[in-house]
């Protein structure tokens, strides 16, 4: 199995269980990106959202203080899906995390339970 592309916060715990799970499992951590540092462009985040098969919805961290404070609840609705991919590149802390990708498969957020069907080697 390939190794996997993880955008975390070190200091966020949902991450480091993630982390943990991988480590567990075997899975081998190739990339982690520090997501406040240096968030994903629009033109990646485009890509992990298809490659999810999420809405984009799911792509934002709704119970950050960054999100309450710029009232995104109220304003999303209204932006098209390219104004909401600009805004998550521009400020990590607006994304869900961790997002883990190989390339072809993408997770946002840790469950365990998705984590053992995604990743877990067969």
């Amino acid at each position: 199995m390939m190794g996997v592309k993880v955008y975390c916060y070190d200091k966020c715990g949902t991450c480091r269980a993630a982390l943990k799970w991988f480590k567990a499992h075997d899975v081998e951590v190739t990339e982690n990106v520090p997501l406040f540092e240096t968030p994903p462009s629009a033109g990646e985040l485009s890509k992990l959202l298809s490659d999810s098969g999420l809405p984009i919805k799911k792509f934002f961290n709704t119970s950050g203080e960054v999100y309450k404070e710029m009232n995104l609840k109220d304003k999303l609705p209204g932006m098209t899906q390219e104004q909401m991919l600009e805004l998550l590149a521009s400020n990590g802390r607006l994304i869900k995390r961790p997002i883990v990708t190989d390339g072809a498969k993408v997770t946002v957020g840790f469950k365990e339970a998705e984590y053992e069907e995604t990743w877990a080697k067969g």
